[in-house]
């Protein structure tokens, strides 16, 4: 019996889908297809799901916005549990407090805090993730993150209570929270923001937006920066200065706008874009010693490159 049956048995009111094209839910825009696809409506549904694949012991990943993750062109053969469409609502208190549910986009959290008067959230503008995945990796841009805002987050855990952690409790830091090893899942989160013109808001949102124009190839798919930066270095220059800029494998390729980059030119397969990847760390650690470490997450099956 396929999981996708058990889970309708399990929960009828539920929608299961099957064969789910998941790279095309991602921001590289390349990979193969989820066997399952669920999406919890609430807390109550997620911490059953979830009981339920780990009791099963069947593979599952929580997806958001899918801005950080490459999918194997063979698929991942499991369950795909969606945070995209529900648990998405975004509330600005009078106290200057935002609470945003984890699978709100931080680009949508950014522009509610603009409307409320809000300000500390304008590097989010041009974040395509979500608040959840945000957190989990202490996103940030243009010299914010979200460890400089997150006053608290909910977390549903492996046995099931739902607990609040304070931002310190999460111990972020460049690219790292503590929510992986815990197994946790962000259910919403509070940042703690100050009023502000909101003309001044919009400026700066508008600002950085034209910073990232001007210096990412935001025309191509991509999952932002490939790579962390390295203690003491700045990826992208590392790669261009490997000569690297421009290198292509099929339709995967290195940006020439942004050495950072590894971006699909219009069709490239999910082999390729890693193949890519893979180059890049190797030349770069021929050429200055450093061993580049991927931001971006595999999931599914990618046999390693001789």
């Amino acid at each position: 019996m396929s999981f996708s049956i058990k889970l309708r048995e399990r929960f009828p009111a539920l929608n299961v889908e099957e064969n789910v094209p998941l790279g095309l839910m991602t921001t590289f825009r390349a990979g193969g297809f989820a066997s399952c696809f669920v999406s919890p409506r609430n807390a109550e549904e997620l911490r059953e799901i979830l009981a339920f694949v780990r009791e099963e012991n069947e593979p599952y990943f929580l997806l958001g916005r899918g801005s950080n993750i490459l999918v194997s062109d063979s698929g991942f053969d499991g369950t795909v549990i969606s945070m995209r469409e529900y648990f998405r609502d975004v509330t600005a208190e009078e106290d200057g407090r935002l609470i945003a549910g984890a699978g709100a986009m931080m680009p949508e959290v950014s522009r509610a805090a603009l409307d409320a008067g809000l300000t500390g959230l304008e590097f989010m503008a041009g974040i395509p993730g979500t608040v959840g995945g945000g957190i989990r990796m202490n996103a940030g841009a243009y010299g914010s993150e979200i460890r400089d805002v997150l006053e608290w987050a909910e977390l549903l855990l492996p046995d099931g209570s739902i607990r609040r952690k304070n931002a310190e409790e999460l111990d972020l830091s460049y690219r790292h929270s503590v929510i992986p090893s815990l197994s946790a899942v962000v259910l919403r989160a509070a940042f703690s923001l100050e009023r502000k013109d909101p003309e001044a808001i919009r400026a700066r949102m508008e600002e950085l937006q034209e910073r990232r124009r001007e210096k990412q190839p935001l025309q191509y798919g991509s999952a932002g920066s490939t790579f962390k930066r390295p203690e003491g270095y700045f990826a992208g220059k590392l790669i261009e200065d490997a000569g690297l800029k421009g290198f292509r494998i099929g339709d995967a390729a290195v940006s020439e706008k942004h050495a950072g980059f590894v971006v699909n030119l219009k069709d490239a397969s999910a082999s390729d874009l890693y193949r890519v990847i893979r180059a890049v760390q190797d030349r770069v650690f021929e050429t200055s010693g450093v061993r580049l470490e991927r931001e971006v997450i595999l999931l599914g099956d990618f046999p390693e490159i001789p």
